[in-house]
C-alpha cells in the first residue's frame, strides 16, 4: 500500500510547469490496475468530472488534499481540465486552494495556462494568489517594454524543444520558443539583478545571425524568455542527418556564425561573452543561414564576470581551457569554442568524440587539440590555418571575430574562383544532316533544292 501512495496521475492536462506533459507508458498498467490507490483514484474521477464518485471516495475518508508523486491534487487536475463544477466541490470538502505540485504550480498557475477562465476566478474568489514575481513592480508605469503578458502564451499544444529547455508555444498568432527560469533563479537576488540588466540589454539586440529576442514574462511566475521559434533545428541535428560538410558549406556556416558572435563581442559599452557557443546553440532558418540562440541569464555575460565554469554550466566538449581554469578570461573563449565547430562542420564528428565529455577539458589543459583525419584538400585554402590559429593555446593571439569574417570571405572567394572556373568537358555540337530529295519525276537522276535541307 505504501508504493501505491507514490502513484504518478498521468491522465488529461498535466502540471503547466512540468517539462514533460505527456502520459508515462510505465505507469500507465499499474496505474489502471484493479489495484489502483484510492487516492489516484480520486484524481482520476476528478479528471472525468465524476462528482458522485468523488463524493463517495470523500465519505469513505479519502483525503482531499492527496497528493500524487509530482505533488498534484484533485484540485490540480480540475483546475487544469477547466472543470468549475469539480474545483467548486473539491473547495467545499476543505481542498487547499495554493498547494503546489513539484514543479511550484498551483491550480491558479494551471488554470491561467489553459485559460480556463471560469475556474480562475472562481480560485482568486476562494483567494488563490498569483505566484509573485520577484521582479513584480507595483506601478504599471514601471512595467518594462519587453513585458509579455503570460496569459498570452499558449501552452496547450507545447511540446519540448532543446532537450526540455526550451517549450513551443502560441504567441499572437505565430510560435515561439519559451525557456522558462530556474526556480533557484528566483530565489537569488544576484542573479535576480543580472537577469534585468540581461533583458535590458537582449532587447537591443537586432543582427540576422543571432535569434531574436521577442520579449519576457517578469511580472508573473514561473519567469521566461520568449525568443523566435526555428523549426529547422540546429546545427547537431543538421551534422548528425548530413554528416562532414563540404568546405564550401562549411565555411559559408562558420560566416554566419562568425557574423553574429562578432555582433556580440562588439557591443557597447561591453562586450557580450556566449561562453556555450556549440552545435545545438545554432540555429537553422528558413533560408538555410544560422543564427547564434540561448545566451540567456547563465550565459549572457560581460567580460568583467571571471568566475569559472563547470561541466553544468556549459558544454565541457567545445570550451577553451582558461573557462576551467580560475584565471580570467575575455572574448576569445568563444574565437577557441568556433575553431572546434568549424573543425567538426569539415570532419563531421564531435571534436575528441571518443573521450567522455568531463574528460574533454583534460586535454585541452594538456594542450592536445582534435587531430585533422579528414583528406587535406577539405582544409585548402587556409581553413587548417584558420583552425589553429582560434584554438591557440594563449588567447591573446587568437584571432578577433572580425579578423575571422576577413580571413573565411578570402577563404570562400577561392572556393568559389576555383569552382566558377573548374574545366568542364567540351559538348559535342549536334550533327549537321541534308537529306537528298529525289526527283520523283526522274528515278535515275537525284536532285536537292535548299528547300530541302
Amino acid at each position: 500500500m505504501e508504493a501505491k501512495a507514490m502513484a504518478r496521475f498521468t491522465l488529461g492536462k498535466q502540471s503547466s510547469l512540468a517539462p514533460e506533459r505527456h502520459r508515462s507508458s510505465e505507469l500507465v498498467e499499474e496505474e489502471e490496475g484493479e489495484g489502483i490507490d484510492q487516492g489516484v483514484r480520486l484524481m482520476y474521477l476528478a479528471n472525468e468530472g465524476d462528482l458522485i464518485g468523488i463524493q463517495e471516495l470523500l465519505d469513505s475518508g479519502i483525503d482531499v488534499n492527496f497528493r500524487d508523486i509530482d505533488n498534484r491534487t484533485a484540485l490540480h487536475v480540475a483546475a487544469c481540465q477547466g472543470l468549475t463544477d469539480v474545483v467548486a466541490f473539491l473547495l467545499q470538502r476543505g481542498a487547499e486552494v495554493d498547494p503546489k505540485d513539484r514543479w511550484g504550480s498551483t491550480p491558479l498557475a494551471d488554470a491561467i495556462c489553459y485559460k480556463n477562465h471560469d475556474v480562475i476566478k472562481l480560485l482568486e474568489k476562494h483567494g488563490a494568489k498569483h505566484l509573485m514575481a520577484p521582479m513584480h513592480v507595483k506601478h504599471a508605469g514601471e512595467v518594462p517594454e519587453y513585458e509579455i503578458d503570460a496569459s498570452e502564451l499558449d501552452f496547450a499544444n507545447s511540446v519540448e524543444i532543446d532537450k526540455g529547455t526550451f517549450q513551443i508555444a502560441s504567441w499572437r498568432g505565430i510560435q515561439v520558443a519559451v525557456k522558462k527560469l530556474p526556480e533557484e533563479v528566483l530565489t537569488d537576488e544576484d542573479k535576480v539583478r543580472a537577469f534585468r540588466d540581461e533583458l535590458e540589454l537582449l532587447q537591443r539586440i537586432r543582427h540576422p545571425n543571432v535569434v531574436q529576442f521577442l520579449g519576457a514574462v517578469t511580472q508573473s511566475s514561473p519567469m521566461m524568455i520568449v525568443t523566435e521559434y526555428l523549426p529547422k533545428g540546429d546545427l547537431r541535428g543538421y551534422l548528425i542527418r548530413k554528416g562532414a560538410l563540404k568546405p564550401a558549406k562549411a565555411v559559408r556556416f562558420a560566416l554566419d556564425i562568425a557574423r553574429g558572435i562578432s555582433y556580440l563581442h562588439e557591443n557597447k559599452p561591453a562586450p557580450i561573452i556566449h561562453r556555450d557557443l556549440e552545435p545545438s546553440n545554432l540555429l537553422l532558418d528558413d533560408s538555410g543561414h544560422l543564427k547564434v540562440a540561448d545566451f540567456g541569464v547563465s550565459k549572457l555575460l560581460t567580460v568583467k564576470d571571471y568566475r569559472p565554469l563547470s561541466c553544468q554550466d556549459t558544454s565541457c566538449r567545445y570550451a577553451a581551457p582558461e573557462v576551467f581554469k580560475n584565471e580570467e578570461y575575455d572574448t576569445k573563449v568563444d574565437v577557441f569554442s568556433f575553431a572546434l565547430i568549424l573543425q567538426e562542420m569539415i570532419e563531421g564528428c564531435p571534436p575528441f568524440y571518443a573521450k567522455q565529455e568531463t574528460e574533454v577539458p583534460k586535454a585541452f589543459v594538456a594542450r592536445e587539440r582534435p587531430p585533422f583525419r579528414a583528406p587535406i584538400k577539405r582544409y585548402a585554402h587556409g581553413i587548417k590555418e584558420l583552425i589553429e590559429e582560434c584554438w591557440n593555446e594563449k588567447p591573446a593571439k587568437r584571432p578577433t571575430f572580425r579578423q575571422i569574417i576577413t580571413s573565411l570571405e578570402s577563404i570562400y572567394n577561392r572556393i568559389s574562383h576555383k569552382r566558377r572556373w573548374k574545366v568542364r568537358p567540351l559538348k559535342c555540337f549536334p550533327t549537321f544532316e541534308v537529306t537528298l530529295k529525289k526527283d520523283r519525276s526522274s528515278r535515275s537522276s537525284s536532285s536537292w533544292s535548299p528547300d530541302s535541307i
